[in-house]
């Protein structure tokens, strides 16, 4: 089968294209937002193909991705008239929790009869309002990167995209208070200026944009995960950290209550319960190793690969019937 989409999240394309099709990736000269091509940072499989706008007009498409609302127009315009939904199958994947009016938020795709709009997570789901349209929740699946986890540095691993621009969404405001209980590496985009900003010293709070090929490793090597996002979907990163072994703080938000079990690390809603989790991590790194095998161990069993891309296999097949 020929699936078209746009790579959008590195991370999640990374998982989808381990299954068997063959997966049209758009690419333009500047590799702009609607043609970043192949992925660049992400190991992805031969079976990944970019194509051209121009390409596009001829190729044999089975099924189309789509993951923005924009891109209803564009894979039209760009398939030659061929009409996502209509004329081929076409799935919507909804990565993003909703903002503005929540719980009343309407769905960009609401009641529609023409494809099946799937969510990453339960919590999207609910909060969703998308009207009549079939909806699907097919929960996030990882490459497993091995239980790489040590621990040797007592600091807290945090990842956040722009931390400074997305403040109140991702925690960032919290981020003095826990600094204050243990040492915090954060990484990301634009992690830059992140200490001044907040007026920490650059010992309690460092930002590092590091390829994605050298952030497995980086994160292992701290002694805890730290999840002080607020409110967006459930973040890749945290499931990876999971996988490599890492015990988890986190805020008891969104479905981080559903992806972190008791005994893989510490949830609440008090951050000075999370400080104080933190700081226990510090001070016993067995204990940090312990929790951090039942976090993987939980990962292992609920995001793995092989059960992300059978319920992607089902859905798929379900939308051409």
């Amino acid at each position: 089968m020929n699936i078209l989409l746009w790579h959008v999240h590195g991370s999640w394309t990374t998982a989808f294209v381990q299954g068997p099709h063959t997966y049209l990736v758009p690419v333009t000269p500047d590799r702009g937002p609607d043609g970043l091509g192949r992925a660049r940072t992400f190991s992805w499989p031969a079976s990944v193909r970019e194509v051209t706008p121009e390409e596009l007009r001829e190729e044999p498409v089975d099924l189309v991705i789509l993951q923005r609302p924009h891109e209803l127009e564009l894979a039209e315009r760009w398939l030659g008239g061929r009409r996502p939904g209509r004329d081929v199958p076409a799935v919507h994947l909804e990565h993003n929790a909703p903002d503005g009016d929540v719980p009343n938020t309407r769905h960009p795709f609401a009641d529609r009869d023409d494809l099946t709009l799937v969510h990453v997570t339960h919590f999207n789901r609910l909060f969703w309002d998308c009207g009549s349209t079939r909806t699907e929740v097919i929960e996030h699946g990882i490459v497993d990167p091995g239980h790489q986890y040590t621990g040797r540095l007592a600091r807290a691993a945090v990842v956040v995209n722009e931390p400074v621009r997305r403040g109140r969404h991702t925690g960032t405001d919290l981020l003095p208070a826990f600094a204050d209980a243990v040492p915090l590496d954060v990484f990301g985009m634009r992690t830059e200026g992140l200490a001044a900003h907040l007026g920490l010293p650059e010992d309690r709070c460092r930002g590092a944009d590091l390829p994605q090929r050298e952030l497995h490793a980086a994160l292992a090597e701290r002694r805890l995960y730290l999840h002080p996002v607020r409110w967006t979907s459930l973040g890749l990163s945290l499931l990876e950290a999971m996988h490599l072994g890492m015990p988890v703080v986190a805020l008891a938000t969104t479905e981080a209550v559903e992806a972190v079990p008791p005994g893989a690390g510490t949830l609440s809603t008090r951050p000075e319960v999370l400080a104080r989790a933190a700081r226990n991590y510090l001070e016993d790194p067995g204990a940090a190793a312990a929790d951090g095998a039942r976090a993987r161990q939980a990962a292992l069993e609920r995001y793995g690969l092989k059960r992300f891309l059978d319920d992607w296999e089902r859905v798929m097949k379900e939308a051409r019937s």
